[in-house]
């Protein structure tokens, strides 16, 4: 095999180098976990190291980016990459149509790391509500969230203060987009949404700097 073969495959520590800028938790144990669910299948040498190629590094910076910023558990990604199909460069951009997350009780649980007894402490405390006693991607968003605070000690009647805010929070966007929505003009709708959309990641901008700033506040810096 001439050097310019060899070079169309990485070792996994290489992959690694390339992946962690946008992934910083990324690690080994991750990536042989997708592995194992079947999400990528690098090759092997004959020494059993595995061999990947830019195509497979470009399936797993999808499949991450599907898990950070869609929240989509691995069996939803893995089906939409298995019937999105993909080319020699990875699979299809997230541009392509987002599958829909509808899981039940025991696939949000497995999926977000939690057990019985703490959804139904999420559900009584207004955190959580199915639909059609289905789980959404947001569902499992806030679960996945609300699993990590109580590593912390945070548990659900601790987090119910932060559903009252949202609601808050959500109806100042509601008040600033209503008078568009009473609108009938043409797009009218597709212009409240933009706006809705643009008013929320600025109401958490705004409270992301206050929480830093009431912190800083707090430990005396």
């Amino acid at each position: 095999m001439g050097a310019q073969a060899a070079r169309a495959f990485m070792s996994i520590g290489e992959v690694l180098e390339l992946l962690r800028p946008d992934f910083p938790d990324i690690t080994v144990s991750k990536i042989r976990f997708l592995e194992g669910e079947g999400l990528i299948e690098p090759q092997r040498a004959p020494s059993g190291y595995r061999k990947f190629t830019h195509a497979d590094v470009e399936r797993l910076r999808f499949i991450l980016t599907a898990q950070r910023d869609r929240y989509l558990p691995l069996r939803v990604i893995k089906d939409h990459l298995d019937t999105a199909g993909h080319d020699g460069a990875g699979p299809r951009s997230l541009e392509a149509p987002e599958p829909e997350v509808r899981l039940g009780r025991a696939e949000l649980c497995e999926e977000a790391g939690l057990d019985e007894e703490t959804l139904a402490e999420l559900e009584d405390y207004g955190l959580l509500a199915p639909v059609a006693r289905r789980y959404d991607a947001e569902a499992l968003a806030v679960a996945r969230a609300c699993g990590a605070l109580a590593a912390y000690g945070l548990h659900p009647r601790h987090l119910r203060v932060l559903r009252a805010a949202a609601e808050r929070e959500a109806g100042l966007v509601e008040q600033a987009v209503a008078p568009l929505l009473r609108r009938r003009a043409p797009g009218a709708a597709g212009q409240a949404e933009q706006t809705a959309r643009e008013l929320s990641e600025l109401l958490l901008d705004l409270h992301s700097a206050l929480v830093k700033g009431a912190l800083r506040g707090i430990l005396g810096r």
